[in-house]
C-alpha cells in the first residue's frame, strides 16, 4: 500500500445510505479518547460527521498571568506544567526568552546538555504519541506498552540529573541546574544503542499493521494549503509535505552543529503524522550520539542571582518542540518578573484545522484524527 497518496477529500465521496435525522453529541470532556479534558460538539447525520464544534477551556490555569508575578527563575517550575510530556523543552523555550531579554551568555557545556535532554525528551513525547495514537485507532495496548518501556528509561535518566521525572525545571536562564553525573553519559550512550532496534519494534507492531493502515491512510486530511493558512507547526505541518522545522530553518542554541535531515511526508493524513514522527525519533538518536560525542568540558550554568532582574525592553524565543513551535514573548520593565509573558503554544494552534478535517469523516475516525495530532491540554488552555 501506498505511504503517500493524494488527498481525498471525504466529505466529496458519494454517500452510501440516505440523508438521516440530524444529532448532535458530545464528545468529551471526559472522554478517554479525547486525551484529556477536551470536548468536541459533533453534528452527525447517521455516522457522519456534518459540522464539528471545538470547545476548550476545562483546564485553563492562567499560567500566563501567573508568570507575570513569579521571578524569571521561579517561573521555569510553571513550563513543566504546560505540555507536561516535554516539560525540558518548555524549560529551554522560557529560558530563552530571559536569556535574550537579559543578553545573558550560556556556557558551552550547556548547549550541548541541552540539546541533548530536549532530543531526549522529543523521544519521549513521541513515545506517547503514538503508543496511544496505536490504542486510540484499535491496534490494542501492546503499543502503547512498547513505547513506554522506553520513555520509562528517558524518565529515568532525567532522574539522574535533577531528582524528577516530569516537574524538571532542569533548564534555567543560563545553562541548566546541575551537571551531568557520569552514570547519565554512559546510560545515555545506552539508551542511544537500543533505541534503532525499539523503534523498528514499533514499526513492525504498525506500519504495516493492515488494520491500522486502513484506519489511518486518507483519513484527518489537512492539505499544505490549509496547514499553512491555520499557522500549523511540528510533524502535523511535516506530515502535509512542508519541510519547515525550527531547528533547522531558526537554528538557535548548536543545532546548526548537528547532522539530521528534516523528515516530511505528502500523504497529508492521520498516517503521515504517524510515520514523520517515527522518524523524527531516529533522527533525534542521530543528534544526541553527536552531542555527546562533542560534550566539552566546563561550566553548566552561568552566574545569575535568583531574583535576577532583566532590562526594560521585550524578547521572543522559539523552539522545535515535539509538538511544534513552541514560543515565549516576555517584555521586562526591570523588575525581577516580566512585565508581560505570551505564550505560542503548538497544541493549541495545532487545534485551530480540527473541525474542518473531522469534515465528512466517521465518529470513530474523529478519535483517529484528534489523535494524530498529538495535543496537551496542558499548553491548550494555559
Amino acid at each position: 500500500m501506498p505511504t503517500d497518496q493524494s488527498p481525498v477529500v471525504a466529505s466529496q465521496v458519494e454517500p452510501l445510505y440516505e440523508e438521516t435525522e440530524q444529532i448532535v453529541v458530545n464528545m468529551g470532556p471526559q472522554h478517554p479518547s479525547t486525551h484529556g479534558v477536551f470536548r468536541m460538539i459533533l453534528t452527525l447525520s447517521g455516522e457522519t460527521i456534518v459540522k464539528a464544534q471545538i470547545v476548550i477551556g476545562y483546564l485553563h490555569r492562567g499560567v500566563e498571568k501567573l508568570c507575570e508575578e513569579g521571578t524569571f527563575v521561579h517561573n521555569i517550575t510553571a513550563t513543566d506544567r504546560l505540555d507536561y510530556l516535554a516539560p525540558m523543552s518548555n524549560n529551554l523555550a522560557l529560558a530563552m526568552a530571559a536569556e535574550a531579554l537579559g543578553g545573558i551568555d550560556v556556557p558551552e557545556r550547556a548547549w550541548y546538555i541541552r540539546t541533548i535532554v530536549c532530543e531526549l525528551q522529543r523521544i519521549a513525547s513521541h513515545c506517547v504519541a503514538i503508543g496511544t495514537f496505536g490504542a486510540d485507532v484499535g491496534t490494542f495496548f501492546t503499543p502503547l506498552s512498547y513505547a513506554f518501556r522506553e520513555r520509562e528509561k528517558i524518565l529515568d535518566m532525567f532522574n539522574m540529573i535533577c531528582g524528577a521525572r516530569m516537574t524538571v525545571s532542569y533548564i534555567r536562564p543560563g545553562g541548566v541546574a546541575l551537571d551531568l553525573p557520569e552514570e547519565f553519559v554512559a546510560a545515555c550512550r545506552y539508551f542511544t544503542d537500543i533505541m534503532p532496534a525499539k523503534i523498528d519494534e514499533y514499526e513492525a507492531l504498525l506500519t504495516n499493521n493492515e488494520i491500522f493502515r486502513i484506519r489511518t491512510e486518507g483519513v484527518g486530511l489537512l492539505p499544505p494549503d490549509k496547514a499553512l493558512d491555520y499557522a500549523v507547526s511540528g510533524p502535523s505541518l511535516r506530515a502535509s509535505g512542508i519541510e519547515y522545522d525550527v531547528r533547522r530553518h531558526a537554528p538557535y542554541g548548536i543545532y546548526d552543529r548537528f547532522d539530521f535531515a528534516v523528515q516530511t511526508a505528502t500523504g497529508c493524513d492521520c498516517f503521515s503524522r504517524y510515520i514523520v514522527r517515527i522518524r523524527e525519533m531516529r533522527e533525534s538518536v542521530k543528534i544526541i550520539k553527536q552531542a555527546l560525542d562533542g560534550l566539552p568540558a566546563g561550566p553548566h550554568l552561568a552566574p545569575l542571582s535568583r531574583n535576577y532582574r532583566a532590562p526594560v525592553g521585550e524578547a521572543y524565543s522559539r523552539i522545535e518542540a515535539p509538538k511544534g513551535e513552541l514560543g515565549f514573548f516576555v517584555v521586562g520593565d526591570g523588575s525581577i518578573a516580566p512585565y508581560r509573558c505570551k505564550i505560542r503554544s503548538p497544541s493549541f494552534i495545532n487545534l485551530g484545522p480540527l473541525h474542518e478535517m473531522l469534515l465528512g469523516y466517521k465518529v470513530a475516525d474523529a478519535v483517529a484524527i484528534l489523535g494524530s495530532i498529538d495535543i496537551v491540554l496542558g499548553e491548550v488552555d494555559r
